[in-house]
């Protein structure tokens, strides 16, 4: 037996040694999937991981992690920007799938046709009941209502011809249901109930935009309680999107809310970004009479206009509300944001979207953001609770095992950072900046930032559909 042993040692030892296509080695691994933080080497094999070790491995290409910390890629469940400019944004940040979960699109197969091939990052989206709507009701609006669908409830037969677009979307493989209700203020408690009935037909989540924000009743305690009730009534899953901008001052108590509907068995999650502000269109319904009250009692000094960073007033207000166009909403406290990126249950994501350059710092900074003022200057969470906010519980929201893990068999998405470094640079002023301390991020077992500058010429993102 021993002579067995002694010949196998041997021809094990003249048999060459195992090579992998990339090699991310001596980092500080942290997988909260699995509760690692130590030092390994990857191995990533044909877009996948392949090793996880302690050992040392070979590489085709090696990248040296020592005193980086290597996590898995970031997951973005809220980013309208799809578009080459923010996936470029989105890399330098360590996001390497960033989804458009609320809105969603409409139709599904040919939003995903026009990415494939295409895409720095990995994409995907939920089939949209906005843009089903806007499409039935014939309304003018691009990424919003503006007209129709805003200012005339749906008939029963645009209802059921929405519905019939959002079911074919889940067929198409859209990831869930985007819901935004706040948006469609004559949307009425039925035809939202019947979305939530379809989404748990199909066992798919539903991701919404409660119907009210703030402390004015009805607000963000009436919204919040429409849907906790709908989600109870039909048995769906439910992920309430930006919680502090609808919350504001309620935000604890909504987290309260939400904390107690879990105990009790409702599949419910929620998100936030770590800013205070919020952004949306100037000529979308959220800016109807009222507007001031419901946002906290904030005034036109406190909406700050996207394309030139300008501050309104009662004057620049009217005439850029009849034209559309993005605005920051300064309107959620700073201690809110704190609470939100400290409760264990609440997820990271940005809501964020670029055009041109113009837009809201979080398109290009959210997770840096976090990494870099909430965890190592402020120490409002651990750095492992906060890549699991960004990782592992947006990937279990979407049921997909093969992303948000350093884990063999997963994906090769990986984000690797110097944690002493890493920060946000995008303002509200100058919003297109890239985050900082980014060293290298893996998509798909491709290299898109190589030592902290963005690789030219790959595209190996892919797009994500529910089976």
């Amino acid at each position: 037996m021993k002579r067995l042993a002694t010949l196998f040692t041997c021809l094990s030892s003249l048999l060459p040694a195992q090579t992998y296509d990339l090699v991310i080695a001596h980092g500080r691994v942290l997988d909260p999937a699995a509760n690692l933080d130590a030092v390994r080497n990857i191995g990533i094999r044909a877009g996948k991981i392949a090793a996880v070790s302690s050992a040392p491995i070979e590489g085709r290409t090696v990248i040296d992690a020592t005193g980086l910390t290597v996590t898995p890629g970031f997951i973005d469940l809220h980013s309208h920007g799809q578009t080459p400019e923010n996936y470029r944004y989105k890399a330098m940040d360590g996001v390497t799938t960033a989804l458009e979960m609320e809105v969603g699109v409409s139709p599904v197969t040919a939003w995903y046709r026009a990415r494939e091939g295409q895409a720095l990052i990995n994409f995907g989206a939920t089939s949209g009941h906005l843009p089903a709507r806007m499409a039935v009701m014939h309304d003018s609006g691009k990424l919003l209502p503006r007209d129709n669908a805003v200012t005339r409830p749906a008939t029963a037969e645009e209802q059921g011809e929405t519905l019939a677009l959002v079911r074919r979307g889940l067929d198409e493989g859209g990831l869930g249901i985007g819901m935004g209700i706040a948006y469609i203020p004559l949307a009425t408690r039925a035809e939202v109930l019947d979305l939530f009935r379809l989404a748990a037909e199909r066992k798919a989540t539903l991701y919404v935009h409660m119907r009210n924000g703030g402390p004015v009743e009805p607000g963000v305690v009436d919204a919040l309680q429409e849907v906790i009730a709908d989600a109870a009534a039909t048995g769906a899953s439910l992920h309430v999107v930006h919680i502090t901008s609808m919350g504001l001052r309620e935000t604890a108590l909504c987290l309260d809310m939400i904390a107690g509907a879990r105990k009790r068995g409702l599949d419910i999650t929620t998100e936030a970004y770590p800013y205070t502000a919020g952004m949306t269109d100037l000529g979308s319904a959220i800016f109807s009479q009222g507007w001031q009250q419901r946002q906290g009692g904030i005034s036109f000094g406190d909406l700050q206009w996207a394309a030139t960073g300008e501050r309104l007033t009662a004057e620049s207000f009217a005439r850029y509300r009849k034209q559309g166009g993005m605005v920051a909403i300064h309107s959620i406290p700073e201690d809110i944001v704190r609470l939100a990126m400290a409760n264990p249950m609440v997820m990271i994501a940005s809501d964020g979207i670029l055009e041109n350059g113009k837009g809201h710092p979080r398109a290009a900074g959210t997770y840096c953001r976090v990494l870099g003022r909430y965890v190592r200057e402020e120490h409002v969470l651990s750095l492992m609770d906060a890549v699991r906010k960004m990782t592992v519980m947006p990937a279990d929201r979407l049921g997909i095992k093969t992303k948000g893990r350093l884990a063999v068999g997963a994906d090769a998405d990986v984000a690797v950072f110097d944690p002493a470094r890493v920060a946000d640079r995008a303002t509200f002023e100058n919003p297109a900046q890239y985050s900082t301390g980014m060293a290298y991020v893996v998509v798909n077992g491709t290299v898109v930032v190589d030592k902290g500058k963005l690789v030219q010429g790959v595209a190996p993102g892919k797009g994500l559909r529910r089976e």
